[in-house]
């Protein structure tokens, strides 16, 4: 955890478990839509490079660990070996410029034990670890939720049995790469279908503390950003390294890790139209406003490799 300094921000060193970073701004996962036919292109090589400082912590767009959990035909998937080829001269981008680089697995729907097997097609791929998605309406959030979850088997009820399935996936990924390796995402105002759960925090706070068990490297906990920021009882109930997210600035960033509530902080837009954020954010440099309309175009440079970064003359 960070310690209670006012000398600890955002552009301080942090050592989260055997990784060595230089700061604590971190690129989290962003849907882009540019890997046609579910494979990663060239294009991201530039990417995710323009987007890496050495000692950076950069997370990979939610990526399909099989052929039925694609959300969209240009969403990157590395259920196959070729994808996973694909995914190689990306991650080297990043790991020659010195950068930590996670893959973000997610699945809507059962999880087989062949789709278990792509766990390791993303260690084989070069990636330092795997960040699970149990947040965004997807299948782990879906048995989460107390107004969505009306089976009738040891997956439903209680806290404890709706967290089963998240912590038997969770648990099966840790014993195969180890839990150093691992990362979770989770949202502290998640609504699938539009139903939030009953008390999101006590289930929450049951989670994070039997992902301590697990040993698991760090949780990534998406906030509302319209309301009062409340990792306290994750922060808390969590051993790991804590990643704050959801609409946050440089002083609110800040305030977040002298506060000791997270120990880094993910920031999405910014990133996305800032490649050189952690630079802005050392010189106070003025911020480049994103553009919505090019999220989710297939265009491989509009939107995408486009936005420009600072130049500070030596």
């Amino acid at each position: 955890m960070a310690s209670n300094s006012t000398s600890v921000s955002l552009l301080t060193p942090y050592k989260m478990g055997s990784f060595e970073l230089s700061h604590r701004v971190v690129m989290p996962p962003m849907t882009r839509k540019r890997s046609y036919n579910n494979t990663p292109q060239s294009h991201a090589i530039e990417y995710y490079a323009q987007r890496t400082t050495k000692g950076g912590f950069l997370i990979s767009e939610s990526t399909s660990a099989s052929d039925i959990s694609n959300g969209s035909p240009n969403m990157p998937g590395i259920w196959t070996e070729d994808q996973a080829e694909a995914w190689k001269p990306i991650v080297d981008s990043v790991h020659g410029k010195g950068g930590v680089f996670f893959c973000q697995l997610w699945h809507p729907g059962r999880l087989s034990d062949s789709s278990l097997n792509n766990f390791l097609i993303a260690w084989n791929a070069g990636f330092d670890g795997v960040e699970i998605n149990a947040a965004n309406s997807y299948i782990i959030d879906q048995f989460l939720n107390d107004q969505v979850n009306d089976r009738t088997d040891a997956y439903d009820g209680n806290i404890e049995n709706r967290c089963r399935l998240a912590l038997e996936i969770i648990g099966a990924v840790v014993e195969e790469i180890g839990p150093d390796r691992v990362g979770v995402k989770l949202s502290l105002f998640s609504k699938v279908f539009g139903r939030k759960d009953s008390n999101l925090e006590a289930l929450l706070t049951y989670l994070a503390s039997e992902l301590t068990k697990l040993g698991v490297l760090y949780l990534h906990v998406f906030e509302p950003r319209d309301e009062p920021r409340c990792l306290k009882s994750i922060r808390n109930a969590f051993e790991g390294t804590l990643i704050a997210s959801g609409g946050y600035y440089k002083t609110e960033g800040d305030e977040a890790i002298t506060e000791s509530c997270a120990d880094l902080v993910s920031f999405g837009r910014l990133f996305l139209a800032n490649p050189d954020l952690p630079k802005r954010f050392e010189v106070n440099a003025p911020l480049n406003k994103h553009d919505r309309s090019t999220f989710y175009r297939t265009d491989p440079v509009l939107g995408y490799t486009d936005y420009p970064s600072l130049e500070i003359a030596c």
